[in-house]
């Protein structure tokens, strides 16, 4: 149902693939940033990316399960940091990397930015997802 596609020409991605292609017809869900807060609004690790990544992966899985899919069949993500440094990034991809999204593997792309919409917030997720057909496990 998901065709994954790393173009041989290009740059071999990490942990990404350049495309992902939907057959017609496919249910997707195209879901709204997930961001580092809790149950009751409150921000998850103030100042601390990793564990804000962690608290984005957990809410992002929750937005997938209430439309009845999962992270294997996420086909594209946006993944938004509030930081210039590299090291930063790369510590929140190794959260996403380990999440699962990259089982994929998805494709993905991974920003600096100079703010998010809360207060403290240094992380976002988007994501598209094909809604399969039946029961998920």
């Amino acid at each position: 149902m998901i065709q994954r596609v790393t173009v041989p020409s290009l740059f071999p991605p990490p942990a990404y693939s350049h495309a992902s292609v939907v057959e017609a017809g496919a249910r997707l869900a195209f879901l709204a940033g997930s961001v580092p807060l809790d149950a009751d609004g409150k921000l998850v690790g103030d100042g601390d990316p990793v564990r804000q990544t962690q608290q984005v992966v957990a809410n992002l899985e929750e937005q997938l399960r209430a439309v009845g899919s999962d992270t294997s069949h996420v086909v594209s993500t946006e993944v938004y940091v509030v930081s210039g440094e590299p090291a930063v990034l790369s510590a929140v991809w190794k959260v996403v990397e380990a999440s699962g999204l990259s089982a994929g593997p998805h494709s993905s792309t991974l920003l600096g930015v100079a703010c998010l919409g809360y207060t403290g917030q240094l992380v976002e997720i988007t994501a598209t997802a094909v809604v399969p057909d039946g029961p998920q496990a």
